[in-house]
């Protein structure tokens, strides 16, 4: 038996204590891993954004809507090799009373598929989408959770554009990358653009465009922004990771604040585990006065406090990574993936997520003795062995 068996043997002691910290530190790090999780999730798309693509929305405001022969000019520009519009429809499944929601947006279906090659669709499916005036394109996760299949009626109601809205599923998508969103429903820009007054028709919301040379986008932007200078309607263009940060940024502060919850949440354990620690320290102290007493220095003492509390917190993390990965893999990213995609495209514990939490455990462990272990070194021996209680 050595001095760091002898420690971790004091900690079954005070059973009950003891598994109330465990649990507590797993909880803590249960939480710590689902909201790193979540940042991680939510800015995903951002780092893995295509360096060939760029966006071009309004100058002014992203909901403002830029003239549709915008397009065309843009498609002229020195660079661009294609470029795709859309507009967010914003629609509802009437049948789920507005509860589900699902991205849907107008698009141009060949020019898409160009810009956004991730996109895995069958030929036959392409044809028939961009035959049907009312065809949509949904992604499979999409169509699996509403039981939607290739030919079948669909009515959305819509928000922004008011209405019964009526389309037919033609093609059914899956993607190349995790990232991309397969909640979306796509139809026909054609089709939203000639059910509209005349005021509202030959406007999109946002121009997407693939560039043959990822390192010039900066230069193709300068020459886009520059086309449209001297119009009434001007625009802003940007990278697509740019553009992807820009959205985020509505977000910021939602961020900002999951990430300040996620430090405290730590910082809490911490303080309950040092608590423990200095507790048992407290109970101890006649018997950190014998072992004085027959000879054992204060580092020893030390080692006694400091390995019960690393194997406090390295027993709680361990358990609360092992427990993240069914809970956050399993439950809450599925139901997170399949519900709210177009947000959490892929949400999934990252290995260098749960080896942070763990490292961060037994970081915070080690910090939570600091205070008990410095007071037994200034253990007078007579005093402590003369303490009662």
């Amino acid at each position: 038996m050595n001095l760091t068996t002898v420690a971790v043997k004091n900690i079954a002691r005070n059973r009950g204590r003891t598994l109330l910290t465990i649990v507590g530190v797993t909880v803590a790090i249960l939480a710590f891993v689902l909201l790193r999780t979540l940042l991680w999730s939510w800015t995903a798309a951002i780092e893995q954004s295509a360096s060939d693509r760029i966006g071009v929305r309004h100058k002014v405001t992203f909901i403002m809507p830029l003239p549709k022969k915008y397009v065309d000019e843009i498609r002229q520009i020195p660079g661009v090799k294609a470029a795709a519009y859309a507009n967010w429809f914003g629609a509802k499944d009437p049948k789920d009373e507005g509860r589900d929601f699902f991205a849907t947006m107008a698009v141009e279906p060949e020019e898409l598929l160009t810009v956004y090659d991730e996109f895995l669709v069958k030929p036959a499916e392409v044809e028939a989408w961009k035959q049907n005036r009312r065809g949509a394109l949904v992604g499979d996760m999409l169509a699996k959770k509403k039981g939607w299949k290739i030919g079948d009626k669909v009515v959305l109601s819509g928000t922004i554009f008011p209405g019964e809205w009526q389309f037919e599923i033609s093609g059914i998508y899956t993607a190349k990358r995790a990232t991309v969103d397969r909640n979306s429903f796509y139809f026909q820009w054609k089709y939203l653009n000639e059910s509209l007054p005349p005021a509202r028709q030959d406007k999109v919301g946002w121009v997407s465009a693939r560039i043959g040379d990822a390192g010039r986008s900066a230069e193709i932007c300068r020459a886009i922004d520059a086309k449209f200078d001297d119009r009434d309607v001007q625009t802003l263009c940007m990278s697509e990771k740019a553009m992807q940060a820009s959205f985020m940024g509505m977000m910021s502060a939602i961020l900002k604040a999951i990430d300040i919850v996620s430090i405290v949440i730590l910082l809490i354990m911490m303080l309950v585990l040092g608590n423990t620690i200095a507790m048992g320290v407290r109970e101890r102290t006649t018997e950190y006065g014998t072992l004085r007493a027959i000879g054992f220095v204060p580092r020893h003492i030390v080692l006694f406090v400091v390995g019960e509390s690393l194997f406090t917190s390295a027993l709680g993390g361990a358990i609360g990574v092992a427990v993240a990965y069914p809970i956050v893999n399993l439950g809450i990213g599925r139901y997170l993936e399949e519900n709210w995609g177009q947000f959490f495209a892929i949400f999934r514990v990252q290995p260098p997520i749960a080896l942070a939490a763990f490292g961060l455990a037994l970081l915070l462990g080690g910090l939570a003795a600091i205070i008990p272990a410095y007071g037994t070194t200034r253990l007078n021996t007579v005093a402590a062995l003369r303490r009662i209680g």
